[in-house]
Formats: structure tokens, C-alpha cells, sequence
């Protein structure tokens, strides 16, 4: 029923353990299950450690290819239709699968929603994760606790339907969440502790993670709701132009009038862009829909052979 999927590079000083408290707790589950751990090109012992381990699926990138690159290898690989991802550097208590499977199928995607000091972290860690809340808000329209935690449970092929569209990176938990979330699939999230990571230092660099952030939440705009970025862009455009117009009457004659209709211009093109980019959303998500329904009864149906 399970794939339990765990991505690993460099993670020699903890993959023992997790592996160890991941079996523990899934022996005592009545449930069938597997474990893929896809070693994402490490160059320590990783592998020699998970080479002890008989009982999983050890999969191997020849190169270090990203975190989601990894999971989503483990995912054409799962053999169940409900997958697990956990990591490997013993951030995410695994005990905690037991509670997240009592959603399942009820729910699409059940994410572990981290709590504790040492998920906010610092002050300036804890102001980005208050902002990319209101931003993740703002994409979906609805409140998100915790985008991007590594430990989750998910429906495989509504995974795979997305894959292209999902990050190969950092981002993968992100992306992922947005997606299901705009495609109005049922989320639900469980409180899990938090743990500081042992071993190697954490792979993620704030700066260039957080800009890589902002464009994942441009591009899952535009591709599911893009006015939602064009027609604040063009209510600015024109604001802009009438604060413009009130300077240029409040100092006297100046050339802020001509801003007025330079911004209603501007305003113009920027909303014929955003309808425009909305009906090609609407065309390709009802190809989408009469491609899924003649995948679904085309077996069955001689009359469309």
C-alpha cells in the first residue's frame, strides 16, 4: 500500500539510524510497504551504509541530480499507489507515519506540519516563513501551515500527473503542495515535532532559495490563476499614474501629467496580457480534461478505437 521514498546524498552519519526507526515502526503497521532510498549521487559512505540494509530498494544516480529529482526517481520506481517521503538527515521523527496514514484515503496528500524552535529558527528565518505564508496564501486563497516539510503522504498518480511541473530541486515539497492545492485536492496537515539536523550542514542557501521561491510562486500563478499577477499589476499601473497626476496639480506644471495616460497605456497592455494569458489557461485545461476522459474510457469503449 506504501512507498516509502527517502532521498540521500552525502548522509552517512544519520541513513543507519533512520532506516533503523523507520523499520521499527513500519513492522509494527499492518500494512504491505517498501522502502526506496535513492542515493542521489553521494560521495561519502552513503551507500556502503544502505548496502547492510537487504530489505529496500537501493536506487543510485550516477550524479548529484537534486532532492526532487531524487524523489521523483523513487516515484516511477514505487510499486504502490500511495507514496511516503521522508529525508534522511533525522530532521522528521518517523514515528510519526502511523498518525499521517490515519488520513489516508480520505485525503490526498496528508503533510506533517512542523512546529518546535527549531523549525521557525532564527528571527530572520521565522519573518521569511511568516512572509512566504502570505504569499503562499495569496497564490492558493486559502491558508497554508507549512509548504514545504519533507515529511508527507501523497497519492502517487495525481504526483505523476503533475511531474513536469514539479521541481527537480529544493523546492520539489513546494511545488508539489502548490499544485495539488490549485488542482483543489484535499490537503490535510498533522503536527509533527521538528528536530536539528545532524551530520552534514543543510544544503539550503536562504538567498538563492528564497529567489528561487518567489519564481515558483510566479510561474504556479500564471499557470493556474495568472489575473491573480496581472490585474494588481495593472491597478498599480494606474495608480501609479493617478498619484502622478495629483503631484503634478498639488507642485504645479510639470511633466507628471503625462504619466496619467502613459500608466493607463501601460495598464492596458498589461490586463489584455493577463486575459489573454487566462484563456490559454482555460484551452489547455479543457484539453487536459478531454484527454483524461478518453484515457479513462478508451480500453473500454470500441467505438473510439
Amino acid at each position: 500500500m506504501l512507498s516509502i521514498i527517502i532521498p540521500a546524498y552525502n548522509e552517512a552519519h544519520t541513513i543507519g539510524e533512520t532506516l533503523q526507526n523507520l523499520q521499527t515502526v513500519m513492522e509494527n503497521i499492518d500494512i504491505a510497504y517498501e522502502i526506496i532510498v535513492v542515493d542521489d549521487g553521494s560521495e561519502d559512505n552513503t551507500v556502503e551504509i544502505l548496502e547492510q540494509y537487504p530489505d529496500i530498494t537501493l536506487i543510485q544516480h550516477p550524479d548529484n541530480g537534486g532532492y526532487g529529482r531524487a524523489i521523483k526517481t523513487g516515484m516511477n520506481s514505487a510499486q504502490y499507489d500511495w507514496c511516503c517521503i521522508c529525508d534522511a538527515d533525522g530532521t522528521y521523527p518517523v514515528t510519526e507515519i502511523p498518525n499521517l496514514l490515519q488520513y489516508v484515503p480520505d485525503f490526498d496528500m496528508v503533510i506533517g506540519e512542523r512546529t518546535g524552535k527549531h523549525y521557525w529558527g532564527s528571527f530572520s528565518k521565522r519573518m521569511g516563513r511568516i512572509i512566504l505564508s502570505y504569499l503562499v496564501a495569496y497564490v492558493i486563497g486559502r491558508s497554508i501551515p507549512d509548504i514545504n516539510s519533507g515529511l508527507r503522504i501523497f497519492r502517487k498518480d495525481i504526483a505523476l500527473k503533475h511531474i513536469k511541473r514539479i521541481s527537480s530541486g529544493f523546492s520539489f515539497t513546494t511545488t508539489i503542495t502548490l499544485a495539488m492545492a490549485l488542482d483543489e485536492k484535499f490537503l490535510k496537515y498533522v503536527p509533527i515535532d521538528y528536530y536539528p539536523r545532524t551530520g552534514t550542514p543543510s544544503k539550503v542557501r536562504i538567498r538563492l532559495d528564497s529567489l528561487r521561491m518567489l519564481q515558483i510562486l510566479t510561474m504556479a500563478i500564471i499557470f493556474y490563476n495568472p489575473l491573480k499577477l496581472f490585474l494588481p499589476l495593472c491597478f498599480g499601473s494606474v495608480f501609479v499614474g493617478v498619484f502622478g497626476m495629483l503631484v503634478s496639480f498639488i507642485t504645479g506644471p510639470s511633466s507628471g501629467w503625462l504619466l496619467f495616460p502613459l500608466s493607463i497605456l501601460i495598464a492596458f497592455i498589461i490586463g489584455a496580457l493577463g486575459f489573454v494569458t487566462e484563456a490559454i489557461r482555460l484551452q489547455r485545461t479543457l484539453r487536459e480534461a478531454q484527454f483524461e476522459e478518453v484515457s479513462n474510457t478508451q480500453p473500454h469503449d470500441i467505438s473510439r478505437l
